[in-house]
């Protein structure tokens, strides 16, 4: 039997292109090279795109573009999906099966890549252009899951500049301390922890830098646990996981390189409390509309409470990611994980044939 072509895409416009290109090696590296050939299509920080001809490694390592790349594209034309990689001497065209994107933040998360895929009719791994556009916007999100019952930080949000006493009157009725934070972005880019109002100024304005939306939320007592979500119809939850800080809050130092803050999976809580996080973690990925995957991330609070933070509707694929190790934790190994979420991009793709199919007669 022939093996599946699966078009890895990783790198991107964003700040998380990093992040991107760990996940990318971590797919690539467990990908069943039996099953699936790999064809990785990277894009740089500056957005060009390339077919890339090397060794995984490389792209961890951030040494994948040059010599073994060419400039290339995805074909817009629905039908086969096809890489036109461009040589000296005329187009070298690459089909494909399934593209599986790689990218965090925004530009590949966000909903627009998945535009460009739904547009070239191409099947794909994980959430629609819907579901990863509100997954990206903290604001929707949360306004979408607060209306299917799930409890939400208290905040205000604005789409343009504040002074310093309009901040303090738009958020008098919150508690500190307080989070500013981008309405659109990942990784904690971006992102202040406040414990009086007299930095609001210069939080606002780094959050701008990263995105045209605030947002400034109430830091909610307890810690923040998560939960990995596979599935389209019936849904597979993975085992809930807990980040345990010394101090501070879970930034970008402490997400990547665990200064100080400690994984706990399981999360250490009772049998039943963990069943109630990984219900709500269902009911936000129901009401966001997602498919494929993500990982919810909620607070657990002292009164025993679920409280949701946010969903990455792309999350970390590395080897030691919180997402296939969640998943781990419910008996699903890293090579197994990619094969379901390959399997599940197909039933996605033969459901909307046969709507088609049915809107044709």
């Amino acid at each position: 039997m022939a093996r599946k072509r699966i078009a890895v895409i990783f790198g991107g416009c964003s700040t998380e292109y990093g992040v991107s290109l760990q996940s990318a090696y971590g797919v690539l590296s467990h990908l069943n090279a039996e099953k699936y050939e790999a064809i990785p299509l990277g894009i740089t920080r500056e957005g060009k795109w390339y077919y890339y001809n090397g060794p995984a490694e490389e792209i961890r390592e951030d040494r994948w573009f040059g010599r073994r790349c060419l400039p290339a594209c995805i074909s817009p034309d629905r039908g086969q999906p096809r890489i036109l990689a461009f040589r000296d001497n005329g187009v070298e065209i690459r089909a494909f099966d399934i593209a599986f994107p790689v990218l965090h933040g925004k530009n590949g998360e966000d909903g627009t890549l998945q535009g460009l895929l739904e547009l070239a009719g191409i099947p794909y791994v994980g959430c629609g252009v819907l579901s990863s556009a509100i997954g990206m916007d903290k604001v929707l999100a949360h306004q979408l899951a607060a209306a299917a019952g799930v409890k939400v930080p208290a905040s205000v949000s604005f789409d343009t500049p504040k002074s310093q006493e309009e901040l303090e009157q738009l958020t008098k009725e919150l508690k500190l301390p307080l989070f500013v934070k981008p309405a659109n972005a990942g990784s904690s880019y971006g992102i202040t922890m406040l414990e009086d109002r007299s930095g609001l100024a210069e939080a606002v304005a780094r959050a701008f830098c990263h995105d045209a939306k605030v947002l400034i939320e109430e830091a909610v007592a307890g810690f923040e646990v998560g939960c990995a979500v596979l599935g389209n119809h019936e849904l597979v939850l993975g085992e809930v996981d807990e980040i345990e800080l010394k101090g501070g809050w879970f930034d970008y130092e402490e997400k990547y390189h665990r200064r100080t803050a400690e994984i706990h999976m399981p999360a250490r809580l009772d049998t039943v409390s963990r069943e109630k996080i990984r219900r709500e973690a269902a009911k936000i990925y129901r009401a966001l509309g997602c498919r494929g995957f993500a990982r919810v991330d909620l607070f657990w609070t002292p009164a025993g409470e679920v409280v949701f933070n946010e969903i990455n509707t792309i999350p970390g694929l590395t080897a030691c990611s919180r997402f296939p190790s969640m998943l781990q934790g419910s008996g699903l190994g890293f090579r197994e994980i990619l094969e379901k979420l390959i399997c599940l991009a197909e039933e996605q793709a033969a459901e909307k044939e046969g709507e088609k199919a049915v809107r044709g007669r």
